[in-house]
């Protein structure tokens, strides 16, 4: 059972258990009582994170706390609608300094700018161009394509050189697809996401190959791992960072949240009118939840609410599935 949460999730949830004793070790509460835990118990515990912590992170505990019961065998009593609606007042109680600003999505003119701050002739930073691009062109989270540090390369699970292959369909149209080892939707068989060249200085293409060029990885290495004194150093997300951070400040731009590039290359593909479900798809998303990553809705649908019925037509000729036999 251990094996259905990622390392990642886990963390968290060991976050939300160690909240939770601490809060039922300040009320005495025995430890035969804590689990099961009642619904009152678990309200209580609920009610008290409220307005301290932001409803996500609530979230978190509470699901932390159920998987401590699940994965010892021990019945989870607690209604889910009468949490739900708890979770959902915690939320709203969030204080304003709490909430996340809201991220700015990554754009080409960014990427341009960066690039006009990197010394490409520096592996380093060859390989976060390369890194940046890829990972906005493929609408892959960041930390598919980084490491956490530098001692956290794993061939099983991050991306190589040897994961690499070129795709071209019968119409001739290529594209570079990189095999993710390991996904938390497909953790054995892991997923692949892809791009295609682009026009223009932020084509990942063009930035690939300067990197393979510049720095040349191992094939079994770090796809992004750059040159080090005398050996390969594999690109980790606090680098990856540091240097986009220092270089968006020399361009006079805010600093960029690594959640921003997938957030600005859904929106980048949405305003070049890729329909929803085309990017839904891309996206590897199993629900409709990228949509609330949106921050431009109007210029998104501007294409659809046209009166010129030449440009309607031809959106929806674009946009809807051909339902023809």
């Amino acid at each position: 059972m251990v094996r259905t949460w990622q390392d990642s999730t886990l963390s968290n949830y060991g976050s939300g258990l160690l909240v939770y004793h601490v809060f039922c070790d300040d009320r005495k509460i025995p430890e035969d009582q804590r689990a099961p835990a009642t619904p009152i118990l678990i309200n209580s515990f609920i009610a008290m994170l409220a307005g301290g912590y932001t409803g996500d992170a609530i979230s978190n505990y509470v699901c932390g706390v159920r998987a401590w019961h699940l994965l010892h065998g021990l019945p989870w009593l607690i209604s889910k609608k009468e949490t739900q609606t708890l979770l959902e007042a915690a939320s709203k109680t969030t204080p304003p300094s709490l909430k996340r600003k809201k991220r700015k999505p990554c754009t080409p003119d960014f990427i341009l700018a960066i690039r006009n701050q990197l010394n490409l002739n520096d592996g380093a930073d060859a390989a976060v161009y390369a890194c940046l691009t890829t990972a906005f062109y493929t609408a892959a989270h960041l930390g598919k394509f980084t490491v956490k540090n530098l001692k956290a390369f794993d061939p099983t699970l991050h991306v190589k050189r040897t994961d690499i292959r070129i795709n071209t369909d019968r119409n001739g149209l290529r594209s570079t697809v990189f095999h993710l080892p390991s996904t938390k939707m497909a953790p054995s068989t892991g997923e692949d996401v892809s791009w295609s060249k682009q026009l223009g200085a932020t084509d990942p293409e063009a930035a690939l190959h300067h990197h393979l060029l510049i720095n040349d990885p191992p094939l079994n290495t770090h796809i992004f791992a750059y040159r080090f004194k005398k050996m390969h150093r594999p690109l980790t997300k606090p680098e990856f960072l540091k240097r986009i951070t220092k270089a968006a400040i020399s361009a006079g731009l805010d600093p960029l949240q690594g959640h921003g590039i997938r957030i600005g290359s859904t929106l980048e593909y949405l305003l070049r009118g890729v329909p929803f479900d085309v990017m839904k798809v891309k996206g590897r998303w199993g629900s409709d939840a990228f949509t609330i990553y949106l921050t431009m809705h109007s210029q998104i649908l501007a294409l659809y609410m046209q009166d010129h019925p030449e440009l309607h037509d031809q959106m929806i000729h674009l946009t809807m599935p051909n339902l023809q036999r």
